[in-house]
């Protein structure tokens, strides 16, 4: 079985843009386990975006538009007090991953994209920890399905249960714990692909990169080691 770890943030617009790819090497090696580490790529950002850095932004947008095909709304982006903070994306991954800790990986990635398309596709403010509770409550109810739900006799997902969850001490904590870990490792560059392999890490991808060119890496790494 292959061990793959994504270290990404669901702000940052490449990441988005790899999700096609990342979802259809998943595809190609339906045995993979795969764990994500939010990288905090513009963590605890305080400063009011000015135009400027918008259009550079919206610029970049256009690049990762035109190689993913993937849908972009600048509405979000169109707030005058925009802050462009991905601590608390990140941390409502975190979040969903304490409250769903027996999640399929692949599931748990659901999650990650559903909140990387409101932001992205559907332009909402994914800084503000309500939204992210609604985004995040009605994202793991559908990877968990309903049915399940109701055959385990587990009560529906609230979104209060998830926004106490976002504030609490203890998920930004480890939300924390998960910038450390990327910084650790010498994380450059998102989306980042890191194959766990014969207990080494080998960095697959730093950056975008299209699904033959994953499988070749990973494929040549396997290989190498008898």
């Amino acid at each position: 079985m292959y061990h793959l770890i994504y270290i990404a943030d669901p702000m940052c617009s490449w990441c988005y843009g790899f999700g096609p790819q990342l979802n259809a090497l998943l595809d190609a090696l339906p045995d993979a386990q795969l764990d994500i580490v939010v990288g905090g790529l513009r963590a605890y950002n305080t400063e009011v975006m000015d135009e400027a850095k918008k259009a550079t932004i919206l610029g970049h947008w256009k690049h990762v538009e035109a190689a993913s095909g993937l849908p972009f709304s600048t509405s979000g982006m169109a707030r005058p007090d925009f802050v462009y903070d991905t601590e608390p994306a990140c941390r409502a991954l975190v979040a969903a991953r304490i409250l769903s800790p027996d999640l399929p990986s692949r599931s748990m990635l659901d999650v990650f994209h559903a909140i990387q398309h409101a932001f992205y596709a559907q332009g909402r403010d994914v800084t503000d920890l309500q939204v992210l509770a609604e985004i995040g409550t009605a994202a793991l109810t559908e990877a968990i399905g309903p049915d399940s739900l109701a055959e385990q006799a587990i009560a529906p997902l609230d979104s209060a249960d998830f926004l106490d969850t976002l504030r609490a001490a203890s998920t930004i904590s480890e939300t924390r714990q998960d910038f450390a870990q990327t910084q650790r490792w010498g994380i450059q560059g998102f989306p980042a692909l890191v194959l766990e392999h014969d207990a080494t890490l080998h960095l697959i991808c730093s950056g975008y990169t299209k699904t033959p060119v994953l499988l070749e890496r990973i494929e040549a790494i396997t290989k190498a080691t008898p």
